[in-house]
């Protein structure tokens, strides 16, 4: 049975056309971009191509982007890169809605020592900006503010927030993994200093990202060895997926207005007809400032899990808002943030959409899931009446943050 897929922020299909650019690569075209031969200088050629696509999808120059096996490898490489450069500096600020991939950096960098500041956020995902400028320090090594959260699909003015870092000197990274390909982006005009992506969120296979370094902004290279990258990132360059990377980048670019529209229409539909027919089922982060793909809707009284087993069970693939993992009764940090009630928190399922996605998947959804819910009520233990602590508190010990993820 062919699936209904709506967990694209987790990851998505390999596009057709990028898929076709990478199999050369994969069979005949298998020299070292590095090699001084013919062979390997046509590979070479290729790899510049792809470099030369990735920045004209992202507005910068070629040498500004640098392959990574991952988003993850980014965001580790940009973090490192600025502590490093700014040993006398021992503060970072960051958002207690971070993706793993900062958080835990972040925490491990305070456990040697440096001090971080966490923002919070509203009931509705949001910064506080005054709260960010006030948070500014002279030994400010580091912001790190992502560009979408990967759970509520929040956006974060990024622009305002590189103004407010540029007015103390401070530098700027974002993990921008969910956002690239979904919104605009001209990084040129952005002004953060440091971005993150991958490309298996954007049609692109998995193990391969880059991060785009601003010219002229500290760095120093996270994993060392030989001179790839122009130093900045060593071992062999996946060149098949950095190809894909390129071709799927220019894809991206050309659908952009698709993902504005005709996705945007579909999220919105399938987000209506879920709240309207479903009682007691609330949309976790912002309802205009979001990624035009994302939606998170948590349905009270039901664990996500649960939701998801059964969703399953009909070929529909979505993944779960809460962070419940075997073992562990804690929800999402992103809901936790967001002071998600107890009894919301557990049962909220993320639906993320593609360009591939119809609205005949839509319909099925929608007809699918308000038997699921009420199914899943009808055996709670916590229904109406026998209701969990109120104010969006948790029954585990949980208020760290960080522990959780997509």
């Amino acid at each position: 049975m062919k699936p209904l897929y709506f967990d694209n922020n987790a990851t998505t299909r390999v596009a057709p056309e990028v898929l076709e650019e990478m199999l050369p690569v994969l069979s005949d075209l298998y020299g070292n971009p590095s090699s001084m031969h013919r062979f390997g200088g046509q590979v070479g050629r290729l790899l510049a191509r792809a470099r030369e696509r990735v920045a004209a999808g992202l507005g910068c120059s070629p040498e500004e982007i640098v392959f990574t096996s991952c988003g993850t490898e980014s965001d580790n490489t940009a973090l490192h890169s600025a502590v490093a450069a700014n040993p006398g500096k021992k503060h970072l600020v960051t958002t207690r809605v971070e993706h793993p991939a900062v958080l835990n950096v972040a925490q491990h960098l305070e456990k040697r020592g440096h001090d971080v500041t966490w923002l919070g956020v509203d009931a509705q995902g949001l910064l506080d900006l005054d709260e960010l400028r006030r948070s500014l320090r002279d030994d400010t090594a580091l912001v790190s503010v992502m560009f979408a959260n990967n759970e509520t699909g929040t956006v974060y003015p990024l622009a305002d927030i590189a103004d407010i870092c540029r007015e103390r000197g401070v530098l700027l990274h974002t993990d921008a993994v969910q956002a690239v390909g979904k919104l605009p982006l001209d990084l040129s005009a952005l002004g953060v200093d440091y971005l993150a992506l991958s490309g298996h969120k954007l049609h692109a296979p998995k193990g391969v990202g880059a991060l785009y370094v601003r010219r002229g902004a500290p760095f120093r290279p996270f994993v060392l060895g030989g001179h790839q990258e122009r130093g900045r990132r060593a071992g062999t360059e996946n060149v098949a997926s950095i190809v894909a990377l390129g071709r799927a980048v220019e894809l991206a670019a050309a659908n952009i207005d698709e993902e504005n529209t005709r996705v945007r229409a579909l999220r919105d539909r399938l987000e209506r007809g879920l709240l309207e027919s479903i009682p007691d089922a609330r949309l976790n982060g912002h309802p205009d400032r979001r990624l035009p793909n994302t939606t998170n809707i948590s349905f009270k009284y039901v664990e996500g899990e649960a939701i998801l087993l059964l969703m399953d069970e009909l070929g529909i693939c979505a993944s779960s808002g809460s962070a419940c993992t075997s073992g562990s009764l804690e929800p999402s940090h992103v809901l936790r943030a967001l002071g998600v009630p107890f009894t919301f928190a557990h049962g909220s399922i993320r639906f993320s959409l593609s360009r591939y996605n119809t609205g005949a998947e839509v319909d099925t959804v929608l007809r699918e899931m308000p038997g699921i819910i009420a199914r899943l009520r009808a055996m709670s233990p916590f229904r109406e009446g026998a209701d969990a602590p109120d104010g969006g508190a948790c029954a585990c010990s949980c208020s760290a943050p960080g522990k959780g993820g997509r």
